[in-house]
């Protein structure tokens, strides 16, 4: 079934990037479709393909790069497993035994301490934000100095804005009430629930509803509301906790092995490259589309959707500095990641906070009928 009619009221803004890259493609002719390299890779991903704005990019950028290339360029995803086991993805594509792989790129934390500050970060950039300083303000090139070593190309190519903070038994009124809790959590927020005194476990996405539902976590974070409905992790548990100080945004990126990426026409390259941009762009809007019916629907339904207090975010930013700041002291490039995008922020937050409108202005209560 192909996915992109599936969606056509969601693709209409996207397939502008698509018939753009079209255009491109073709200014040479009407023949470039005919004359251009055909490229053949296997995807592995990390995530099932039907998780809203996280996995849903490299379906998108599948069946367009298809389109625009006139059945050219062809990158077949394969579901989590179906290749290799998620967590293997980035050996997977350095070492050449796929050209690619669509993952989180914050698994790899414990080889690459610097990657959480791409793949989210706790009390971080907001999504717009993100994007600015990666494309404009020296992430992108960061990242691709961290992965030089590795033989990889990455490519930004999904985003969502926040995640929930998680799944708990209980609501959570203090932060005593972590120690001792077994929880599934990603990234520094997990070096934060350690800190904390939790037992952190790290399981790929697909096995977290067994997991809880047998016991073998007591509380856990996956991702936005809309991703969480789909794991149906309002079945076992009803306290829903927000926001997700721990990642303010999510990305996930297209890794290439560098061979590979090297061996491709220029064109070619441009035109994956292009696809990337836009899917990152129908990730994020997807994302802010379903999130916000996903959340109502959690709330009609029972859940618990509990606003974490300005005292315990409070703490929880202390410690994530604290944390933060031990990481940097033992890698220098997570060091010069996190000061850059701190420099960042301090030039957006100015504009940010004079520039928006308050939150309280769009607050449900304050909008008119």
């Amino acid at each position: 079934m192909s996915f992109i009619p599936s969606l056509a009221t969601r693709l209409r803004p996207l397939t502008l990037g698509v018939t753009a890259a079209t255009l491109m493609v073709g200014a040479a002719g009407t023949t470039t479709a005919e004359a251009q390299e055909r490229v053949r890779w296997q995807v592995p991903i990390a995530f099932p393909s039907h998780l809203v704005g996280l996995s849903t990019p490299v379906r998108f950028l599948s069946e367009s790069l298809d389109q625009a290339s006139g059945g050219n360029i062809n990158l077949r995803y394969y579901e989590p497993g179906e290749l290799i086991p998620p967590f293997e993805i980035l050996d997977a594509v350095s070492e050449g035994r796929y050209d690619a792989g669509f993952t989180w790129v914050g698994y790899d934390q414990g080889s690459i301490p610097a990657l959480p500050l791409f793949a989210g970060a706790p009390f971080g950039m907001e999504p717009p934000a993100y994007l600015a300083w990666h494309y404009f303000g020296g992430g992108a090139e960061l990242l691709e100095e961290i992965y030089e070593d590795y033989n990889v190309q990455p490519l930004l190519c999904s985003m969502i804005g926040p995640e929930a903070a998680g799944w708990f038994a209980e609501p959570l009124e203090d932060l005593d009430q972590i120690d001792g809790l077994r929880i599934r959590f990603a990234g520094i927020g997990g070096r934060v629930m350690e800190r904390l005194g939790a037992s952190v476990t790290m399981i790929p996405g697909g096995e977290l509803y067994q997991a809880m539902e047998r016991g073998t976590i007591d509380a856990m974070e996956f991702s936005a509301p809309a991703v969480d409905r789909i794991l149906g992790m309002q079945e076992i548990v009803q306290n829903y906790v927000l926001p997700g100080w721990h990642q303010t945004f999510t990305t996930a990126h297209l890794l290439i092995n560098k061979d590979s990426w090297e061996s491709l026409e220029p064109q070619t390259r441009a035109m994956i490259d292009m696809g990337c941009r836009a899917a990152t762009l129908f990730g994020y809007s997807e994302s802010e589309m379903e999130n916000p019916k996903a959340l109502r629907d959690f709330e009609e339904e029972g859940v618990n959707a509990q606003v974490l207090s300005d005292e315990i975010l409070g703490e929880l930013r202390r410690v994530t500095n604290e944390v933060q700041a031990e990481i940097a002291a033992e890698n220098d490039m997570f060091r010069r990641v996190l000061e850059s995008q701190r420099e960042f922020m301090k030039v957006h937050g100015n504009w940010h906070v004079k520039g928006h409108l308050p939150r309280s202005y769009y607050a449900p209560e304050n909008l008119e009928d």
